[in-house]
């Protein structure tokens, strides 16, 4: 049990903000952007550097404290429960290097601030569907980019990292520097230490069209089957995805399509308009959309492509991978969230894989998927009275999609933790027992224990 000496002396060794339950400011540093998750635990520390995450780990291992990490919150899927919290939202070094194409951030940047700072030099990066998540949070959970089926997961483009280890250590590590442990915090979810810096590449930006088309739901089967038709045509260059949405009457959902079923199929791709229409061309003939507002953008204004809400909200959610998107694969998914369902799910999202997705970057990491067709991602809100009925539905198509499924998960997209057996799923088999193997050597204390952790090896 934690006394009053104890967080004194945390006090003491950093210079950044150290909140119990009951002092002014703890809320507000343990909030969640996944506001269903409420962190209780009993220290919380407001890291101002990376030498203050340092000393918090350290000062935690002395006491033999778990330790957690949060920067926005975002991958919030389960509550910290005791221990020390570390929170990185103040560390804000952002760098571009335009020469390189490299960026280097702290571990409270979020993807606007990178791009803000890389688009107007003609530069942007591996973000997903949302930029106003943390930069590290996503990547070193593999990171599945807007852009994904052209460059590849986020992690393969990873140069640098610093991280603080369960020993209270800060380490510069990279592919020739602490190899091993490189690879695996490259994919691993934060296993081995906490991040406090990323250095990784930028890509050119040409003319870029996005967009999307809203369809009628009571249309999911017809642009289903033409959506897994019209894939095979596509470049790698352009990554689509497809989803179905039963939209809230809340104010982040557009008027016209609030308390409405509806499939919104996304687009992004580097090219002009003509480029762009063509591709798009046997998608508009489908069926006549209620939205559509693919063509030239702003790169700023990507996050328009998704329309993910901008806003905490209370949610849960689950992934698989799928082999296949098949008339029997969307027939067992319509038959749970289609047109006349009570699915209460607010998002049923299949995004394909493939291309540089599947090849995988120059240097080794711990990124799963690589073998999968596509994703499937669900979200419910997790509030009463929907929260069961959520929960229960996200069971219920995950068992479905079963002879659909590769049996593994992206850890970004993976929903709430389970048992040993159902973490090991994010990894491939072989991946999996060399992160248990680093987990022993480097985290032996289990420190690290809180969100999609694992365990490692036991003693012989």
């Amino acid at each position: 049990m934690l006394v009053n000496d104890d967080v004194h002396a945390l006090s003491a060794a950093v210079s950044g903000i150290v909140a119990v339950p009951d002092s002014p400011g703890f809320a507000e540093e343990t909030f969640a952007f996944n506001v269903a998750t409420v962190h209780r635990p009993d220290v919380v520390l407001g890291a101002a550097d990376a030498q203050d995450v340092a000393a918090g780990v350290k000062w935690a291992a002395e006491r033999r404290l778990p330790v957690s990490v949060q920067s926005t919150g975002h991958g919030a899927e389960s509550a910290v429960d005791g221990g020390l919290l570390i929170t990185t939202r103040r560390l804000q070094e952002l760098q571009i290097d335009p020469i390189e194409r490299t960026a280097r951030v702290g571990a409270g940047v979020k993807w606007r601030s990178v791009l803000e700072a890389s688009v107007p030099q003609g530069l942007i990066a591996l973000h997903g569907s949302s930029t106003d998540v943390g930069v590290v949070g996503y990547t070193v959970g593999g990171g599945l980019p807007v852009l994904g089926r052209a460059h590849g997961f986020a992690a393969e483009h990873v140069r640098s990292m610093e991280v603080v280890t369960a020993d209270g250590a800060l380490r510069r590590i990279d592919a020739e520097t602490e190899a091993e442990l490189f690879a695996l915090m490259c994919g691993g979810k934060g296993n081995f230490g906490i991040v406090t810096a990323l250095e990784f590449s930028l890509f050119p930006l040409g003319d870029f069209y996005g967009g999307g088309i809203i369809y009628p739901g009571a249309d999911a089967d017809l642009i289903l089957a033409a959506f897994r038709e019209w894939l095979p045509t596509l470049p790698d260059d352009a990554s689509p995805s497809i989803a179905l949405l039963r939209l809230p009457d809340m104010d982040f959902v557009p008027p016209p399509l609030r308390g409405n079923f509806v499939v919104h199929l996304r687009f992004a791709y580097m090219g002009s308009r003509d480029e762009g229409d063509a591709l798009l061309a046997p998608m508009r003939a489908v069926a006549t959309p209620l939205m559509d507002t693919a063509g030239p953008m702003d790169y700023l204004d990507v996050d328009q492509i998704h329309m993910d809400p901008a806003d905490p909200l209370p949610f849960t959610d689950g992934g698989a991978l799928l082999t296949d998107l098949g008339e029997e694969t969307v027939a067992d998914l319509l038959e749970l969230a289609g047109e006349g369902s009570d699915c209460p799910l607010l998002l049923i999202e299949i995004r394909p894989l493939g291309g540089a997705l599947a090849r995988g970057g120059a240097l080794a990491d711990a990124v799963s998927g690589r073998d999968a067709a596509f994703l499937l991602f669900l979200v419910g809100f997790n509030m009463p009275p929907l929260a069961e009925a959520s929960m229960a539905s996200i069971r219920a198509i995950l068992t479905a999609m079963v002879p659909h499924s590769t049996g593994f998960t992206l850890v970004n997209f993976h929903g709430l933790p389970g048992d040993e057996a159902d973490r090991a799923r994010a990894w491939s088999p072989a991946v999996y027992e060399r992160m248990r193997a680093a987990k022993a050597s480097y985290d032996p204390g289990n420190l690290l224990r809180f969100g999609h952790a694992i365990t490692g090896v036991p003693p012989q």
